[in-house]
């Protein structure tokens, strides 16, 4: 058997609940958990969780510049995510086009998380949640 990958599903479209009653908004967010429970219990899904509409964008030399973002009239921010681990691409795109979101505007994004850093070559420490809230 071969190892398991870390994916990254990454759901996009702020808008998704646009022309949804209360009720199927209800109703695609009760799918939502129950499919995100379902991968849980199957032991592919290792997290998740939802994003704030509002944030910061930082970018400039040295991070000078920042904005209030991401910007409430993108149809492409993100809204959530889920950190998958299976054993290929194909696997985390498959679940990707299981989400309930989809057939409502939504789309879903997946990227492989890397075990190095591209620019250094080097591996990124794994750190406890604990110790990274310290």
């Amino acid at each position: 058997m071969s190892a398991k990958n870390e994916y990254m599903l990454l759901f996009r479209g702020n808008h998704v609940h646009t022309g949804l009653s209360q009720e199927e908004m209800q109703e695609v967010a009760s799918q939502m958990m129950a499919w995100f429970k379902r991968l849980a219990d199957q032991g592919k899904v290792l997290t998740g969780r939802p994003l704030d509409n509002s944030g910061k964008v930082v970018s400039g030399k040295n991070g000078r510049v920042v904005a209030d973002g991401p910007f409430a009239e993108s149809k492409e921010a993100v809204g959530g995510y889920f950190l998958l681990q299976v054993d290929t691409m194909e696997e985390a795109v498959t679940i990707a086009q299981q989400c309930p979101m989809l057939p409502h505007g939504g789309k879903v994004e997946v990227r492989q998380v890397l075990e190095k850093c591209p620019f250094s070559g080097e591996a990124v420490p794994e750190v406890e949640l604990a110790e990274a809230t310290a």
